[in-house]
């Protein structure tokens, strides 16, 4: 099978990369009084939305990676929170940044914050790339979200269908 660039952009490299620089200037505002900043990427979606997030920042910060699943290789969640990848280091006593891909129903995020908060950061807040809040199922905060969308399935700029179309450097839908 031929691989094929989806046809339908929903949201231009050129609108991510600025949107991006607008999100890590309103962390380095909300964070301008503490040294330190710890970001962890939800993999595998979230990885290249935190590289650029990261290299816009002019600060001291430092990374970690979960991998959590509750696609498989479906368009649709199962509703079920798998923990793939835990975290390398401790999170005690620091401020904390979860970065995400996409808040969809929320399932997944919620259970997210609610593992991580328990480790007893300084603070704990959320930045994604995408929100999709018509497709919510709990109440779940996001303090920094990149862009609202409907409920399409996207591909592209690290997020993906069955490993493909990761490499997309813009955000579009397969329909």
């Amino acid at each position: 099978m031929a691989y094929e660039e989806p046809k339908n952009v929903l949201i231009s490299s050129e609108e991510i990369q600025l949107r991006v620089r607008e999100l890590a200037q309103e962390i380095e505002r909300d964070y301008a009084a503490d040294a330190q900043l710890h970001l962890i990427s939800v993999l595998k979606g979230a990885f290249i939305f935190l590289g650029d997030l990261v290299r816009s920042m002019n600060r001291q910060v430092s990374l970690d990676f979960m991998a959590v699943s509750s696609y498989g290789k479906s368009t649709t969640s199962s509703g079920e929170v798998r923990v793939l990848k835990d975290l390398d280091s401790g999170l005690e006593g620091r401020n904390v940044i979860i970065v995400e891909d996409i808040v969809d129903t929320g399932l997944t995020l919620a259970y997210l914050q609610e593992i991580l908060h328990a480790r007893s950061p300084k603070s704990l807040k959320t930045a994604c790339l995408l929100s999709k809040p018509s497709r919510r199922v709990v109440d779940v905060k996001v303090d920094y979200i990149g862009f609202t969308i409907e409920d399409r399935f996207v591909v592209g700029y690290g997020l993906d269908y069955a490993e493909q179309y990761r490499n997309l450097p813009y955000l579009a839908t397969l329909d």
